[in-house]
């Protein structure tokens, strides 16, 4: 009788006791973004923290940790407690590409709890105009002619643009000059001074230099041509099966809670269908999606897969 009275005592607190993450979030939340500030990931990020403080009425704090290809952040989150309040959010880079790219890494990417995949958007292929080509065909014709003439540059190496114009040079069968550079903004702006000739920038910061001709859009890299830039075709109409899309995700460190992950999700996917924000997205030139964290997992695997095929083939490195 001792023994099954203390039972339903213990049973009756631990039912009384709120599930792990549903008080969350009672404190302060960060949100790691690990690469510079003014990129599309990093607006998305401010973006999601904002409307998450609104919602939730807690700080929702984006803080810019970076380098080496975002696995400085990353290794960062994954070493904070499994308690929600240390977050990631990121595009491609630490969570599928680099396992395949550095020697050795200070975090495992498959142990980080998925949250959401918030948005994509297409890789575009900018030329300067002094390259004097329009299309994609010509360019080929060009290089092709002149190996290793031409200058590409990325976000830095082992970022999507790099694996890009990799993939690039794989699929066309030319040789053309990797520039790394540290973030976006370095790398367009010196496109845009002539520096260095080409590179593939994300839809949301190439549409106003294509509208604006301080550019000339190439191709779009995505499955289908994007209602943004309808005259402008897909690297796939030359260069069959080409496709680079990038995207923004949040992710969790390792051991975090379901309850805690699924509510971040649903909190997201609320948030980005609100039609103000829907409208900033639609402005940043991103698509909206907003997943669960199982179809994140499942995404993230197939983008290793198909990352890791194109860096073995490729023989892509970062340039340590």
């Amino acid at each position: 009788m001792y023994k099954l009275s203390s039972f339903l005592l213990a049973f009756a607190l631990m039912c009384s006791l709120p599930a792990r993450g549903q008080d969350y979030p009672n404190r302060p939340v960060t949100i790691v973004m690990p690469f510079p500030a003014g990129s599309v990931t990093d607006v998305l990020a401010r973006l999601i923290a904002v409307n998450l403080q609104k919602k939730w009425g807690q700080p929702f704090i984006v803080k810019n940790q970076v380098g080496a290809a975002g696995n400085i952040g990353a290794e960062a989150v994954s070493k904070a407690p499994s308690d929600g309040y240390t977050l990631l959010l990121t595009p491609p880079p630490p969570l599928v590409t680099n396992k395949n790219l550095y020697a050795r890494l200070g975090f495992e990417p498959e142990q980080f709890e998925p949250v959401s995949v918030i948005v994509t958007w297409p890789n575009v292929l900018l030329a300067h105009p002094k390259v004097g080509v329009n299309s994609v065909r010509e360019l080929l014709v060009l290089a092709k002619a002149s190996p290793n003439r031409l200058n590409y540059a990325s976000n830095g190496s082992g970022t999507t643009p790099h694996l890009t114009g990799e993939l690039f040079k794989s699929m066309a069968g030319v040789e053309i000059v990797h520039v790394p550079y540290k973030g976006a903004a370095p790398a367009v702006s010196d496109l845009l001074a002539g520096q260095v000739e080409l590179a593939f920038v994300d839809l949301s910061s190439a549409v106003p230099l294509i509208r604006e001709n301080k550019l000339r859009a190439l191709a779009v890299a995505g499955e289908k041509r994007s209602p943004i830039l309808p005259n402008v075709p897909t690297m796939a109409e030359v260069l069959p099966g080409f496709v680079s899309i990038a995207w923004a995700g949040m992710v969790a460190p390792p051991g975090t809670p379901s309850s805690i992950t699924t509510k971040l999700s649903a909190a997201i996917a609320e948030i980005i269908a609100q039609p103000d924000v829907a409208q900033r997205l639609v402005e940043m030139n991103v698509d909206a999606v907003g997943s669960t964290p199982t179809e994140m997992t499942a995404l993230m695997k197939k983008e290793r897969e198909r990352w890791g095929a194109v860096i073995r083939s490729t023989g892509a490195r970062v340039d340590n």
